[in-house]
């Protein structure tokens, strides 16, 4: 017995020191996430005073303290009703159509039998994914711009601000996510139908059910974890319409429309100068984002059998 302890002991010591080098290369990593994640939370108790930045270093504790009268302002304030409220159209349309959009290419894309075309399909939906809202803003805006191709080839005689048009923003916004991220998703989605049982197509051709038909009642049901998985998580993103869009593309015209909660925060903290109304939004938004994924985590669970956390 005690020979299977010592055996225990000394393999339980050459694991950890075998282990290491790989914390040392982590190490790094988690310095550099305490300093720009952890440390900056600190901060937070600007959104409970009247912080002036003239004081230097030592406002964050000579500012008078006001309590939650930052928030009791933001919640009055008619540009953040309009903030929110944009902030959850544009992000539940996001999450209705990434839902449903991936899933569909992922089922076209299944049904292709030549591989290289299959491949080539997959790297060209899935580029976008790589580049930056700054390089693709400049891409929407050489197509849809005044002197863009569409207003070039359909509109020469009266060209379409379709970047100033309020009524317009939204649905852009949706559309040029979709085709940024739709890519990504469908790469998880074919991951997941090839895990089904082989064994299940030939049975339902067996039976003499169609492609349709095996679609419905095999490949479906088979991506069944990852949909419900999918779509149970995004709500913790339902308060994030994704600022490097929105600033890249939105403009003072379409602000009745575009202005999120992200930008809001941007334009009242960093060019208004109000720090402390900018911390107040941002921590709402924060807490409400927590709950919502702390929710999501516990539905993720119940329904997929899977926990985050």
């Amino acid at each position: 017995m005690k020979k299977i302890k010592e055996r225990r002991r000394r393999k339980s010591t050459t694991y950890g020191l075998s282990t290491v080098p790989l914390h040392l290369m982590l190490f790094p990593a988690v310095i550099i996430l305490f300093i720009y994640r952890y440390l900056p939370m600190g901060g937070l108790i600007i959104a409970f005073q009247d912080f002036d930045l003239t004081m230097g270093i030592s406002a964050f504790w000579r500012s008078e303290w006001v309590g939650f009268d930052n928030f009791m302002r933001i919640f009055g304030d008619e540009a953040f009703t309009r903030a929110l409220r944009n902030t959850l159209t544009i992000a539940i349309g996001k999450m209705i159509t990434m839902y449903f959009f991936p899933i569909f290419i992922a089922l076209l894309l299944n049904e292709i039998r030549i591989s290289a075309l299959k491949r080539g399909i997959q790297t060209l939906v899935y580029l976008p994914f790589f580049l930056s809202w700054v390089i693709l803003a400049g891409i929407v805006r050489d197509v849809l711009g005044m002197d863009g191709v569409i207003n070039t080839l359909f509109f020469s005689d009266a060209p379409r601000f379709f970047l100033g048009d309020p009524s317009l923003f939204q649905p852009m916004l949706i559309i040029t996510n979709i085709w940024r991220e739709f890519g990504y998703a469908t790469i998880v989605y074919l991951a997941a139908i090839t895990a089904v049982d082989p064994e299940l197509y030939e049975a339902s051709m067996v039976d003499g059910a169609t492609r349709l038909r095996q679609t419905w009642h095999v490949t479906l049901p088979g991506m069944r974890p990852i949909i419900v998985l999918t779509a149970v998580l995004s709500l913790g993103g339902i308060l994030n319409a994704g600022f490097d869009q929105v600033f890249n593309l939105y403009s003072v015209p379409v602000r009745a429309t575009g202005d999120i909660i992200d930008t809001l925060v941007f334009r009242t903290a960093m060019v208004g100068g109000q720090f402390h109304v900018g911390t107040a939004i941002g921590l709402f938004n924060s807490l409400v984002g927590f709950i919502l994924i702390i929710t999501a985590n516990g539905l993720a669970k119940k329904f997929a059998g899977y926990q985050v956390f």
